[in-house]
């Protein structure tokens, strides 16, 4: 079992910035060849692919959305993922959702809670 917790939300302006922080315990992920993304879900849409960063590799994907303005990274000492967030837009808000799985499975199998991200125009 994985136990994901974000932190780091908040409320931001239009162009500001936000750090968003996704600590995994329950596992050992050196044990184990494990992707962790984010995702986000904004009111009246489905929850929609952010980015992965794939934990022994450190390979990224970033949606197209977000490419040039967010980024993802990790950290293995404190088993911490991390989505920075730059020059953020009204339509960056969000739920935003940080996941993990095997990575030899398609589906995402552990969840966070999720934390509210806001931007005002």
């Amino acid at each position: 079992q994985v136990q994901l917790v974000e932190s780091g939300g908040g409320l931001v302006q239009a162009g500001g910035s936000l750090r968003l922080s996704c600590e995994a315990s329950g596992r050992t992920f050196s044990s184990y060849d494990m992707d962790m993304g984010w995702f986000r879900q904004a009111p009246g849409k489905e929850r929609a692919f952010v980015a992965v960063i794939k934990w022994s590799t450190h390979i990224t994907y970033i949606a197209d959305s977000v490419k040039g303005r967010f980024t993802i990274s990790r950290d293995s000492a404190k088993n911490t993922v991390y989505l920075q967030m730059n020059n953020l837009k009204a339509e960056d808000t969000a739920v935003y959702y940080c996941a993990a799985r095997e990575s030899r499975r398609n589906q995402y199998d552990y969840w966070g809670q999720g934390t509210q991200v806001t931007v005002s125009s």
